[in-house]
């Protein structure tokens, strides 16, 4: 790793030791000219961490887009932020105030995949890959101070500003139509924000190849079990601290946390 990257690394691992956000200067971006170098920096973040060995393959993702025609992301999460239904996170320290929560779907694959599958998979074809899907709720957090300044590849860098992400149930897979799933999602008192066939790129599952072809680009198989969530279905919502938060999708149940 360049000494530039290195040391971006090793500032982003002193924020997150230390609460205490960076400021997302002109010298770090050109630590980060591109998607590859901030992917790299995940890894190695993780890895310091102690959150999975260097050669290993992450067992929870995500992945996203704000439509099906601009360049999907991807993002690894750090198995000690993945929680139970019913978190209570209010002990957590957040840097961006106030945190940021979404609702989403994660899916989970059953069966592995290789690259030579990976690289011929449509769209059509990947929800055969699933084995079961979970309503979910991500914590956005960030490492940045400015986020609405900081340049997408800086957010990538930090793991697509990711916090936490809270699991419900898991439930086997079935074919829903998705462009008539409704929900809410709820902080505290507040009034339900409801949505209805708002994922960003029509169906949770149509990200599915591309990720797969991220995951499997040096040769890796990617093992049953891998999770990733794909998405927010109405944005990220303001949430105070100790707040109650329920994600709700019609037929499919729902998760809660505290923040």
């Amino acid at each position: 790793m360049h000494p530039t990257q290195a040391a971006l690394r090793d500032a982003l691992l002193a924020a997150r030791r230390q609460h205490r956000a960076l400021d997302p200067a002109p010298h770090w971006s050109l630590a980060v000219p591109d998607a590859d170098t901030a992917q790299a920096l995940q890894q190695a973040q993780g890895v310091a961490l102690g959150e999975w060995a260097p050669d290993a393959l992450p067992g929870y993702w995500k992945s996203g887009s704000a439509a099906c025609d601009v360049p999907l992301v991807h993002a690894p999460l750090l198995p000690s932020g993945v929680h139970a239904p019913g978190a209570d996170l209010r002990a957590q320290t957040w840097l961006l105030q106030p945190p940021l929560v979404e609702a989403e779907i994660a899916l989970r694959l059953g069966q592995p995949v290789d690259a030579a599958t990976a690289q011929r998979l449509h769209p059509d074809e990947a929800p055969a890959l699933v084995d079961a899907l979970a309503v979910a709720i991500e914590v956005v957090d960030s490492r940045w101070r400015d986020l609405a300044h900081t340049p997408p590849l800086l957010k990538l860098a930090d793991f697509q500003v990711h916090g936490a992400l809270v699991l419900g149930p898991w439930q086997p897979w079935r074919a829903i139509d998705w462009s008539a799933q409704a929900g809410w999602l709820r902080c505290g008192d507040a009034a339900p924000v409801r949505f209805q066939g708002s994922h960003p790129l029509g169906t949770p599952t149509w990200l599915l190849p591309g990720w797969l072809q991220h995951l499997t680009r040096d040769g890796a198989t990617v093992p049953a079990g891998t999770v990733v969530t794909t998405g927010a279905w109405c944005g990220g919502v303001p949430v105070s601290r100790g707040q109650h938060v329920l994600a709700h999708f019609d037929g499919l149940g729902e998760v809660e946390m505290w923040l």
